[in-house]
Parts: structure tokens; C-alpha cells; sequence
């Protein structure tokens, strides 16, 4: 199976979690997921109000510089971890 490949089955899996994660986990999960799927960030920084998109924003800045490959295979493992933890 590919990286590629393999990423993709668990973005999937990841969705099909019985609980649902932590806020931070889902914040990694998320800012590992775009890196891989986009490269560095390259959207303006939402307003101060929108806490919600600022996290989400900051969790994938703090990404940047990471390969597409780097981040499949972080984002991979962070999937299988959260999988393991609350089952699916």
C-alpha cells in the first residue's frame, strides 16, 4: 500500500471514531491533515473572534516547513493512536 493510499484509509477510519477526540487532538489531526493535502499555510489568519478558525489556522502554521510525506506519515500515526484510544 502507498503512503498515499494508506493516508487516505485512515483519514477515512479517523472519521469513525466511538468517542470523540480532544480539541488538541483533533487540532493535530487536522493541521498534519492539510499540510499533507495543501504544503505550508497560505491563507490570511481569521480575526481575533473567530476562535475557532484562529485554531485551526494555527494548528496548521505550526506545520509549516513539513514535507507532504513528513506529514502523511505523523498524520498516520497520530490516526492509528486515536483509533487505538477510543475504538471504532
Amino acid at each position: 500500500m502507498t503512503l498515499q493510499a494508506e493516508f487516505n484509509q485512515y483519514a477515512e477510519n479517523v472519521k469513525k471514531v466511538k468517542t470523540r477526540p480532544t480539541d488538541q487532538e483533533l487540532l493535530d489531526l487536522y493541521g498534519l491533515y492539510k499540510q499533507a493535502n495543501v504544503g505550508d499555510n497560505n491563507i490570511d489568519k481569521p480575526g481575533m473572534m473567530d476562535f475557532k478558525g484562529k485554531a485551526k489556522w494555527d494548528a496548521w502554521n505550526s506545520r509549516k516547513g513539513m514535507s507532504n510525506e513528513d506529514a502523511m506519515s505523523a498524520y498516520i500515526s497520530l490516526a492509528k493512536e486515536t483509533i487505538e484510544k477510543y475504538g471504532m
